[in-house]
């Protein structure tokens, strides 16, 4: 099954290196959302250092639903998911390497968002522990839950605006989550930072759980 998974996530890793749309398109996009609510949010009256945590996580997820929309996208239309159910690999196998794949793809951009937010905001980051737990469980979530949505819109026409109509809402418990933990991280809130890192990784754990269970069905309708 490791072999299984590495292969699908090595796949889409070599897809989107060679494509580099992660590259041109979403992390500019991700950068100029920041810089422009750098300009909109007023930093003399602490507006902006207030909800810096909640804004980098809105970003994520709306350069998430780019990634998914591509990933999913692009197999849909070149009959990829076709071809990866007759390899004869298991469903769990390809739904844990597509995810597996997403979780880089994020974590690659919220690097990139960390450095916006301390050049364009002057934030500083301390709790680097608490900061990365909590980044790699919310990634977990979104991952995997926006696994699942991807594979049941791929081949629908209305996918482009149906997938964020449908994950957005789910993931409203990991932004919060996600957000609240990076707070006590950032020094914005006092509190215990790790209950909110436990609730993330109930919630990646639940997605998970449901998307392996729930892939096979959704490759064999789409």
């Amino acid at each position: 099954m490791i072999r299984d998974v590495a292969l699908v996530a090595g796949k889409d890793l070599r897809l989107e290196m060679r494509s580099r749309v992660g590259i041109g398109q979403v992390v500019p996009f991700a950068l100029l959302v920041l810089l422009l609510f750098a300009f909109a949010l007023d930093p003399e009256r602490g507006v902006l250092d207030r909800v810096t945590s909640g804004l980098f996580w809105m970003v994520v997820l709306f350069c998430s639903v780019l990634f998914i929309q591509r990933s999913f996208g692009v197999e849909a239309e070149d009959g990829i998911i076709d071809a990866l159910r007759l390899t004869g690999l298991s469903a769990p196998s390809i739904y844990i390497g597509k995810v597996a794949a997403l979780v880089v793809e994020l974590l690659a951009l919220e690097v990139v968002l960390a450095v916006g937010v301390a050049i364009f905001y002057g934030t500083t980051f301390g709790g680097f522990p608490l900061l990365l737990t909590a980044a790699v469980a919310a990634t977990l979530g979104i991952a995997g839950s926006g696994s699942v949505y991807g594979a049941l819109s791929a081949r629908l026409r209305t996918r482009d605006t149906l997938l964020p109509l449908l994950l957005l809402p789910l993931l409203a418990p990991v932004l919060i989550a996600a957000t609240r933990a990076f707070e006590v991280g950032m020094g914005r809130e006092a509190g215990q930072g790790w209950s909110w890192v436990a609730l993330l990784g109930i919630f990646a754990l639940i997605y998970l759980s449901l998307g392996a269970l729930l892939f096979r069905p959704l490759m064999e309708d789409a």
